[in-house]
């Protein structure tokens, strides 16, 4: 195993911790060709001990289109270069050594239909095409079917559904609709929601948000003083009278991101799982009491830690606290303003609501 140890050289002094220490993991490959279905998470993992280290190992590629993004198809290639590793400001010589790189060494080959001809590669549609950081499929519906809204008020004050169209109680995909609110003449598209789960810091008992679940969406098209008739595009569940509507909103987009650890520290809770089980798994969703307000990102991987069980020493006939054990991995996805959604990649034991969440 390589490893390279990135110093920090403040006044002279040298400052290394196991965090700085970027691993290469045992029989690691020295070319990779990408999937389909991989994902940023296991391509890191080929290459590193630790895949949230991904930034620190991935080189952007200015000479290849959109280097930004991995296709199935491309071959990844890891090189080392100079890196300085030490620099003091009274004595300008610096030392280097070499650094591990990944770069793109070929993008996915351009395809030949059956009669010989080329067949231009299209990146207009990056979403789709390029390798996500986690699977897509696991979080999706957490991305379009769902936010969270930091007030009860948020959704109280907004549009509501009063009536479908032929004073239908329920309404789905292709119906009209009316509704009842403040409307601004600049907002044309809607979500349509219901309230879902409120989320209380198991602590503080802070209010952290309010599900808001979607049901479905529409589009105005007229609008009589405060009465607005909606077109919907498409539902996942029937609409009811009082849903509420508020403005669609832009979404991040995941596959851009790449895994990382976060910027700061971070020391909360699991305090919600999806589903509403008790056990937690691999690739299961949880939400967690750490939001924007805390320093998280969209990408920053935490570790899961439960405590560790009492013991009895027998011979001092006294009891003991064991360690803190690490549980599992977890990567945050969504993050809003007191909380945010996380998907755990890694679990070593079975994780619960209550388990501690802090840097990996």
């Amino acid at each position: 195993m390589k490893k390279l140890l990135l110093a920090l050289i403040i006044g002279g002094c040298s400052l290394i911790s196991w965090a700085d220490t970027l691993a290469l993991k045992k029989g690691h490959p020295d070319t990779y060709v990408v999937k389909k279905g991989d994902t940023l998470w296991d391509i890191s993992g080929t290459f590193l001990e630790k895949p949230w280290q991904w930034p620190q190992i991935w080189d952007i590629n200015p000479q290849v289109e959109d280097p930004h993004w991995i296709y199935p198809g491309d071959v990844l290639k890891l090189i080392w270069v100079e890196a300085p590793i030490t620099t003091s400001p009274i004595n300008k010589a610096s030392e280097s050594e070499k650094t591990p790189k990944l770069v793109i060494a070929e993008r996915a080959p351009v395809k030949v239909t059956a009669q010989g001809k080329l067949e231009p590669r299209v990146r207009t549609d990056a979403i789709s095409a390029a390798i996500p950081a986690i699977p897509l499929e696991k979080i999706s519906a957490f991305l379009t079917k769902s936010r969270v809204v930091n007030s009860t008020d948020v959704l109280n004050n907004a549009p509501y559904v009063i009536a479908g169209d032929n004073k239908h109680i329920i309404s789905g995909a292709g119906d009209k609709l009316f509704a009842r609110g403040d409307f601004k003449p600049e907002d044309t598209v809607f979500g349509i929601f219901r309230p879902g789960k409120t989320y209380t810091d198991p602590v503080t008992g802070e209010f952290l948000g309010l599900q808001a679940k979607e049901i479905g969406g529409g589009r105005i098209i007229d609008l009589n003083k405060d009465v607005a008739t909606l077109t919907i595009n498409g539902t996942n569940e029937e609409i009811r009278i009082n849903d509420r509507l508020l403005t669609s909103e832009q979404k991040k987009v995941v596959a851009t991101f790449h895994p990382k650890a976060p910027s700061k520290e971070m020391k909360g809770q699991i305090i919600d799982v999806e589903g509403g089980v008790s056990q937690v798994g691999n690739m299961s969703i949880v939400a967690l009491n750490l939001g924007d307000r805390d320093g998280l990102e969209v990408g920053d991987v935490l570790a899961v830690l439960q405590n560790g069980e009492v013991v009895k020493d027998r011979i001092k006939n006294e009891f003991v606290q064991l360690p803190d054990v690490r549980a599992g991995l977890m990567i945050v996805f969504r993050s809003f303003k007191k909380m945010s959604y996380a998907l755990v990649v890694t679990a070593t034991r079975p994780l619960k609501v209550g388990d501690r969440v802090t840097n990996p």
